[in-house]
């Protein structure tokens, strides 16, 4: 991403310095961050909306409405309106899957609905937080979180406390109110609940991070508190998107570009699918095949005689392919299937995002199709009810491509659609899964979403 300083954007936006400066400190424009005693604004952000005028206090409007079952929460609880409100989206992955943690590359969207929290200070230190998707109120103190997981919903919230306290003293606690626009699987919702409650505990501890930096504090609560062996492609989508353009990043180096929808794409929607089950990673065979994968990259290395290097350097990502080709057929069968995934879906990112870039969406929605198949058949993953909502996609007229969203155990399948034949797709999709499913009725549920920015740090 390009940066501008606070004097060019002054320029581009014939706006006072000090009033640019202001913004920045208030979180008023997106993207913006401090370095040194400077600040930097993308050159992409747009300018921020006069506080007096009818088109922010609309604006306004529209957020508190999306995120008004945790504010009214909140009120109710607490008897007083919240300090402020933190959105984060959540995220789909149409082509990327399983590659994230042995360093792939990943494509991806945010989209418009997401993870709310309406929130407060406590100046004791306090964390006092309650979801509405979940019972039981869940309290800590900010400079003495509980070391271990304490297996209910508020674990990544912990982790999430104890990551960001390494690296800032936390002093100032919160009370908090959490809710989740949309059924809980398969869209991130762990990573969202994660950034959303860091940018309110920054808030309050008046802490600024950068990007990358907020990326890796909320994946190390996954990974070293939770126990979910995850790489980064949650929080990077969730972080990094932006409306209308498509996320290709390299999760070996970080490098990423945004490539925006060619004017001669056809127009498209995200369709979500909940199967109607929930799903935790904690308990899945998820970490199973992050093993699997890597266990393939250790083998790979020994047969080709190539030297192991450090330990997080073994990882298909810096295996040839060439070398996987040579000697596949002498791994176990459990650790071919995952190299063949993770090979496969890496040469499936790149021609999906040169399909993007041209602006064919139904050949990148084959590509999408492509990766759901390979996650079932080579990763092996997938409930019998996302194996057969996959199955009436790939047979649904309207439908570009799509796939599971997520891990696949349970949670929910995305896929790309063409507007014209929404109602058609919805109709027949959950016809036919609940004839298959007819227990799941009232379970099972559909939503239209678009593409969104990012988290606004």
């Amino acid at each position: 991403m390009e940066y501008i300083t606070v004097d060019a954007a002054s320029k581009k936006w014939n706006m006072l310095e000090r009033r640019i400066t202001a913004l920045c400190r208030e979180g008023r424009i997106e993207g913006a961050r401090k370095k040194g005693n400077q600040w930097e604004i993308p050159s992409a952000a747009e300018k921020p909306l006069d506080g007096r005028t009818k088109e922010f206090a609309a604006q306004a409007s529209r957020i508190e409405e999306s995120a008004g079952s945790a504010l009214h929460a909140f009120c109710k609880k607490y008897h007083k309106d919240p300090a402020d409100l933190a959105f984060t989206p959540y995220r789909i992955c149409p082509i990327g899957a399983h590659s994230d943690h042995n360093l792939g590359k990943i494509t991806g969207f945010a989209i418009d609905k997401g993870i709310h929290i309406a929130y407060g200070p406590k100046q004791n230190g306090i964390i006092e937080i309650s979801s509405l998707q979940f019972p039981k109120r869940a309290q800590w103190y900010v400079e003495n979180t509980p070391a271990v997981r304490q297996n209910d919903w508020a674990d990544h919230l912990r982790g999430a406390t104890i990551a960001l306290n390494k690296r800032y003293p936390l002093r100032t606690g919160l009370c908090a109110v959490i809710d989740g626009e949309l059924p809980i699987g398969g869209l991130s919702s762990s990573a969202a609940v994660i950034i959303t409650y860091l940018s309110a505990l920054c808030k309050m501890n008046n802490i600024r991070m950068s990007e990358h930096e907020l990326i890796m504090t909320a994946l190390e609560a996954e990974n070293s508190y939770v126990g979910v062996n995850c790489g980064k492609l949650d929080q990077s989508c969730e972080v990094y998107c932006r409306k209308d353009q498509m996320l290709y990043l390299d999760t070996k180096d970080d490098s990423f570009e945004l490539i925006p929808a060619d004017p001669s794409m056809k127009p498209y929607e995200i369709a979500v699918f909940f199967s109607g089950l929930e799903r935790s990673l904690a308990g899945s065979k998820f970490n199973m095949r992050v093993d699997e994968a890597k266990s393939a990259a250790y083998a790979l290395k020994a047969y080709a005689g190539m030297d192991y290097g450090k330990f997080n350097d073994t990882v298909l990502r810096n295996v040839p392919v060439e070398v996987f080709e040579k000697y596949k057929d002498r791994l176990p069968e459990n650790w071919r299937k995952r190299a063949e995934h993770w090979y496969s879906e890496f040469a499936r990112v790149e021609k999906g995002a040169e399909a993007w870039r041209r602006g064919d969406i139904e050949a990148y929605g084959k590509l999408s199709f492509e990766s759901g198949w390979s996650s079932i058949y080579n990763w092996e993953t997938g409930s019998d009810e996302l194996k057969t909502l996959y199955e009436i996609m790939c047979r649904t007229d309207g439908i570009y491509g799509g796939r599971f969203s997520g891990a696949g155990f349970k949670g929910c399948c995305m896929a790309l659609i063409d507007p014209d034949y929404e109602e058609s797709i919805l109709a027949k999709v959950e016809n036919e899964y609940l004839a298959a499913f007819p227990h799941l009725k009232g379970k099972y549920s559909a939503a239209i979403c678009h593409t969104a920015d990012g988290v606004s740090l």
